[in-house]
């Protein structure tokens, strides 16, 4: 027999298998007649007379099953697979036979798939099914009528019994197990349910390798990237480990540690992206497919991040746990033994280091070179990505710079970076996009060193704990996390705005009604889901108000001090877990305990502005879009009355708003009004000594108190 072309080799072997299977129908079909007893009854098979099954039989010119010369002879099944394998010795391939050696099929198996594979690759076998079936309407292979094909069949290596022949399509079966053949009508008996070949095994044995559409939504694309556990990994693989969990934190490559190890051992991986799973995507159905998908293709599976899986349960995780092909699973969160009954290989993911990540960004921008200051902006970027978030950062980076009609600059490579942190946080946070940076603060100049050294910090993170290796003997998390303290006002917010904007990232201001919950144990699972989600995104941490989730332990005396207490060593846990930034703002900071303070990376208090910083805050609130009045004394507002930066902004803005009420500019009446105003929302006396010669215009101000001098002034607490 001689051999085709290696491109036809495999539609050559199907063929002709398939021209056995109809040498088979047609013996099936003397039988049928031989025991019919009245052959020529007129409604036999309907619409289906003798000779049309005749005329099927006989096949037609350029029939897909047309047997070729060389096995139309005695003995053809033998001579078939011989020449099979010479093609497959000279390098050929025959995909039914490599789908066999994939799935464990046996002889029977092969025969029974192809029995029910036939009517979606030839036509006629769909009136010939239907025939055998005595049901027209019954176009596919029942397992009855594909267990008497093959049984007929001596090269089938059929069972020696019914009931073995009966359990190849057990459910733990290779083919059923393995997402070769569905059965179809669980209602009918078991002998008359159909057989169908999922499409995407059908395309697969025709040389279409389209993916499933089950999984094409979620198929992932690895960036080739280095990493410490490459060799341990491959070595794994090739002594046999089925399963391998990769344990990831922010930044690190673990996606492209699996892939490569893969593509090292000729195993060409599916990868599949968990953090696209819809919620009402079944676990079970989308894992079956990415198995059967890496098994078609010859090679493993690598799935993650579990995180959100193992949310819906242990059996969710399982599926693609215990699958039948190496398999590489990848997540934050450590393992659980109860996702699979198999003992896996635990590694940790490395991090990608700031130059290959700088590199990344540069293949994936080829238009910057010759930009020094653009490559060097790159360099400076603070976000912890993994390569293929780099990947989707540049494109995002480029799509925005087109929006804007110009070239690439340094404001899209953050925008394109931002653009990849997850939204899970912000169910839980509010987040802030920065829009003041350094000259909008007005604080004593120690205060801008401190918070510029946090921000210095930061930064250059990575090149310090990783390059550096100061980083390697701690068992710590990488966070950052700062103390702001100070009144209210005096800047503390304004400022982790400042250093988000300096850095780049967004600012996320956690919600308290969010996270404390008066029921025992939640508060501490709502702090865990800030803290997981804070760790999928590149942002800062803002907890507003810490004393009052961070506050001290006090001595137990009843059942609340102790949970009390147990709120606070969890956070305390879990703030050294944290690879993020975090800051914690808090008026009071003799409330915060002491252990927070111990590891806290700085500490910055926040002074109530002197007279020369109140004058450029009232300056930087009055700003030259808004109309003024020539009676404007600054210089008195900034003397007398010492107000924080908020309070002098709420003034302000009040003052505003009654000009743009009367339909004039703003006046100092306006401003000496709102001051008044705001005095009596902070409980403070409103005296004649520091309004001075303006304390008379308030004389029509109603919310003026009666003369607060001598016998009528209040005693201390009254307003």
């Amino acid at each position: 027999m001689s051999l085709a072309a290696p491109a036809e080799t495999t539609d050559r072997y199907l063929h002709d298998r398939l021209a056995l299977l109809a040498a088979r129908v047609a013996e099936a079909v003397a039988r049928r007649r031989a025991d019919d007893p009245d052959p020529s009854d007129r409604f036999r098979g309907l619409y289906i007379s003798e000779a049309q099954v005749d005329g099927l039989l006989a096949g037609r010119p350029g029939a897909l099953v047309e047997p070729s010369a060389d096995v139309a002879t005695a003995g053809a099944a033998a001579e078939l697979e011989a020449w099979a394998d010479d093609a497959e010795r000279e390098g050929a391939e025959v995909r039914l036979r490599r789908l066999a050696r994939a799935f464990d099929l046996g002889a029977l198996d092969v025969e029974l798939l192809l029995v029910a594979l036939a009517p979606d690759l030839e036509p006629r076998f769909e009136r010939l099914y239907g025939y055998l079936h005595d049901d027209v309407s019954r176009r596919r292979a029942s397992t009855g009528l594909a267990l008497e094909l093959c049984a007929a069949d001596p090269a089938s290596g059929r069972a020696g019994s019914p009931g073995a022949a009966r359990a190849r399509f057990d459910p733990g079966a290779p083919l059923i197990g393995g997402g070769l053949i569905l059965i179809e009508d669980p209602d009918r008996p078991f002998l008359t349910r159909s057989l169908r070949v999922p499409d995407r095994v059908t395309g697969h044995l025709i040389g279409v390798d389209a993916p499933d559409p089950a999984i094409a939504s979620m198929l992932a694309t690895a960036v080739p990237a280095a990493s410490g556990a490459a060799a341990a990994l491959e070595r794994a693989l090739k002594a046999g480990a089925d399963l391998v969990y990769v344990r990831e934190r922010v930044g690190s490559a673990g996606l492209s540690l699996a892939a490569g190890a893969f593509e090292a051992l000729g195993a060409p991986p599916v990868l599949i992206d968990l953090g696209r799973l819809a919620t009402g995507d079944d676990p079970g159905v989308i894992a079956n497919a990415a198995i059967r998908e890496a098994r078609l293709r010859g090679g493993g599976l690598v799935a993650g991040p579990i995180d959100g899986l193992a949310e819906r349960g242990a059996g969710a995780v399982r599926a693609f746990a215990e699958a039948d092909c190496p398999t590489i699973l990848l997540g934050v969160r450590g393992w659980d033994p109860g996702w699979s009954r198999q003992v896996p290989l635990l590694l940790e993911a490395v991090a990608v280091s700031p130059a290959e990540r700088s590199a990344i960004w540069r293949s994936a921008l080829p238009g910057i070179d010759g930009r020094d200051e653009l490559a060097l902006e790159i360099d400076r970027l603070p976000f912890r990505l993994a390569p293929e978030q780099v990947l989707r950062a540049a494109r995002s980076a480029s799509l925005h710079a087109a929006a804007n009609g110009r070239d690439l600059q340094a404001p899209d490579l953050y925008s394109g970076a931002r653009a990849q942190n997850a939204a899970g946080l912000e169910r839980l946070a509010r987040r802030i996009e920065p829009v003041v940076g350094w000259p909008d603060l007005v604080l004593p100049q120690p205060v801008v060193d401190q918070l510029r050294e946090l921000t210095a910090r930061a930064r250059h993170r990575d090149r310090v704990l990783d390059e550096w290796g100061m980083g390697r003997r701690s068992s710590k998390g990488r966070g950052i996390t700062g103390l702001f303290a100070g009144d209210s006002g005096t800047g503390k917010t304004m400022s982790a705005e400042v250093i988000a904007g300096e850095l780049g990232l967004d600012l996320y201001v956690i919600d308290l009604s969010t996270v404390v919950d008066k029921y025992i144990g939640e508060t501490e699972k709502n702090l865990d889901r800030v803290f997981s989600e804070a760790d999928r995104v590149n942002g800062i941490l803002l907890f507003d108000e810490a004393d009052s989730i961070f506050g001290k332990r006090s001595e137990v005396k009843d059942a609340r001090d102790r949970y009390a207490n147990v709120e606070v060593a969890y956070l305390l846990q879990r703030m050294e877990q944290f690879d993020g930034m975090a800051i914690l703002t808090t008026n009071l900071r003799a409330n915060v305990d002491e252990a927070f303070v111990r590891r806290l990376d700085s500490i910055i208090d926040f002074p109530m502005p002197e007279v020369d910083d109140r004058l450029r805050i009232w300056r930087t609130n009055l700003p030259a879009d808004l109309p003024v009045g020539d009676d404007l004394d600054l210089d008195f507002l900034a003397r007398a009355f010492k107000l924080s930066g908020g309070n002098i902004r709420n003034v302000a803005v009040g003052a505003a708003y009654r000009a743009a009420d009367g339909d004039r500019p703003v006046s100092m009446l306006d401003l000496v009004r709102e001051t008044e105003r705001e005095y009596r929302k902070l409980g403070r006396l409103v005296v004649e000594s520091e309004f001075g010669a303006h304390f008379g215009a308030l004389a029509g101000s109603p919310s003026r108190a009666p003369a607060l001098s001598g016998a009528n002034r209040p005693t201390p607490g009254e307003t």
